[in-house]
């Protein structure tokens, strides 16, 4: 077992999520260097109208509503250290390809063919792969 656990409220944040994003995220959170929370995964279509009004997210289509997606963030949380954004990617990636669950993370929207209106960077956003889960 790792040296982090997960908080009450990650546990929480993933209930409805994916099954397969679960264990990829303990898996995660096993190997990582740097600690971290889950701040959202399974989100209402109320809360997505919201964030998008707000500008925080450019769909209503997003993997959130269907349980495909997870945020998550360094912790202690610092906005601005895209450092440990990149450290927590490592992991999710790692642990991706040891259990063989493909996801996609929003911190590299750029490279993966996304529209120009759709391209920003979205650091704490995972989610499973479109083309494997549907």
């Amino acid at each position: 077992m790792g040296k982090f656990r997960f908080s009450q409220r990650s546990l929480d944040n993933l209930k409805g999520v994916h099954s397969d994003l679960v264990k990829v995220v303990r898996r995660a959170l096993e190997i990582s260097e740097i600690d971290f929370t889950v701040i959202e995964g399974l989100r209402s279509k109320a809360k997505q109208k919201r964030l998008f009004a707000q500008g925080a997210t450019k769909t209503m289509n997003s993997r959130h509503l269907t349980g495909h997606a997870v945020d998550i963030v360094p912790y202690p949380l610092d906005w601005n250290d895209l450092e440990k954004f990149g450290k927590l990617s490592k992991a999710m990636f790692q642990a991706s390809k040891e259990l063989k669950i493909p996801i996609r993370w929003g911190g590299d929207w750029n490279r993966n063919g996304r529209s120009d209106d759709e391209k920003f960077y979205d650091g704490p956003h995972f989610e499973l792969l479109k083309a494997v889960y549907p």
